[in-house]
């Protein structure tokens, strides 16, 4: 244990605290056992190192952070370390990448049920089916999910405003959205760094290597695959295979309205494989799926478009300049899904929540399309201030 607190320390030592994501800010930290699940390169291990050190400074003893990847537990059990932890005092334990570990829920629950003054943090794969494995965390675990940054965030990060800078609801973007834009042009334009986000500001890594930062896109999504999808999933090698070749076949596509037969017959697996890829695909970050507002069994039908999760992943994969109709509503569905429920419909591109209808497009597209619907805007490119029902596509990037 001596050697995985030394390990613990060097890494709060070295934790920069200069940004930190939305997510730590909404987190409860005083529940007993949280779980934080997001896609990796996000930013999970950072957050709770920062939160670590802003509460207990660089060399805590009663609080100990450890991943599950670690050779400690080779030989020793996460339930064994528990017990050896809580005996000398310790009253919170961080787990960082559950996945990596088999057995790691029946044992967080065992930890949970039996050391009832030991605080649990977990962090892991956002296809970590938490809500249904045997060890039924659910009654239990106060789940989080983390996204990767949004425009608002880029700009911090960027240094470009200030740490102060809120995020917005969707109801203030659309009823005072001239307001809200003039308010942020007063530090910012924010159209040339709208341009940068959309290539490269998805994942926090993009700051260590710009120029390198495709390809580490890729890499991630390639571990992504062909380790964490194994670890949650116990899927097999050639399955994985197929997982890959279907995401580089719609990396082609997108958006992609999917004629489920010809896509089976493209990747040689069977329809119900076909179905079970894309949501994997979805439960990793990879794609985004957009369905009919449906309940129940109708949730199992085919999506009526895919989209690649985020715009970086089109300019990654994209030998040319990316089709830029795509990278606008990727953009608009990647930031809206992490609040709202984004849904199909005939009338316009997107319905959000049920209630709003939105065209997306650039800065000289009429409302022609939406004249005729209620709570219907346009959602346009290339446009610094808006008017009326016509918003600032980049605003949307300031809803967390």
């Amino acid at each position: 244990m001596k050697q995985l607190f030394s390990a613990f320390y060097r890494k709060l030592e070295s934790t920069d605290r200069r940004f930190e994501r939305y997510l730590k800010s909404q987190i409860d930290w005083n529940n007993r056992l949280i779980g934080i699940t997001g896609a990796r390169g996000t930013g999970k291990t950072t957050m709770l190192l920062q939160h670590i050190q802003e509460e207990y400074g660089n060399s805590p003893e009663n609080v100990l952070f450890v991943s599950l990847d670690n050779i400690y537990f080779s030989t020793k059990s996460l339930y064994a370390l528990a017990d050896d932890f809580y005996s000398f005092g310790g009253k919170e334990l961080y787990l960082d990448e559950v996945h990596k570990y088999p057995t790691w829920a029946q044992e967080i629950k065992n930890i949970y049920d039996d050391f009832p003054k030991l605080k649990i943090i977990f962090t892991g794969s956002s296809m970590l089916q938490i809500f249904k494995g045997d060890a039924d965390l659910s009654r239990r675990v106060r789940h989080y999910q983390l996204f990767g940054l949004s425009f608002r965030e880029f700009l911090i990060f960027e240094n470009l405003l200030p740490k102060s800078q809120l995020a917005f609801s969707l109801e203030e973007i659309l009823e005072k959205h001239v307001a809200l834009a003039q308010q942020i042009q007063t530090n910012i334009m924010p159209l040339p760094a709208f341009q940068k986000y959309l290539e490269y500001g998805y994942y926090p890594y993009y700051q260590e290597d710009v120029v390198g930062y495709g390809e580490r896109v890729l890499q991630t999504f390639n571990t992504v695959m062909e380790s964490d999808l194994p670890n949650v999933e116990h899927i097999d090698f050639y399955s994985i295979n197929r997982i890959k070749k279907l995401f580089y076949i719609l990396s082609e596509m997108v958006p992609f309205t999917p004629n489920v037969s010809q896509l089976s017959q493209m990747v040689d697996v069977t329809r119900t494989s076909l179905m079970n890829y894309l949501q994997l695909l979805e439960k990793s970050h990879s794609v985004l799926l957009l369905k009919k507002k449906a309940t129940g069994m109708r949730q199992m039908v085919k999506p009526e478009k895919i989209y690649l999760q985020n715009t970086n992943y089109n300019y990654a994969l994209s030998a040319e300049q990316p089709e830029i109709g795509n990278l606008r509503e990727t953009f608009f569905f990647n930031q809206l899904q992490q609040n709202h429920k984004v849904t199909y419909t005939e009338q316009t591109d997107f319905c959000v929540d049920g209630k709003y209808y939105f065209e997306i497009g650039g800065k000289n597209k009429t409302p022609k399309q939406i004249k005729h619907l209620d709570n219907a805007f346009l959602a346009l490119d290339g446009l610094a201030t808006g008017f009326h029902n016509e918003i600032p596509l980049w605003l949307f990037g300031f809803l967390y």
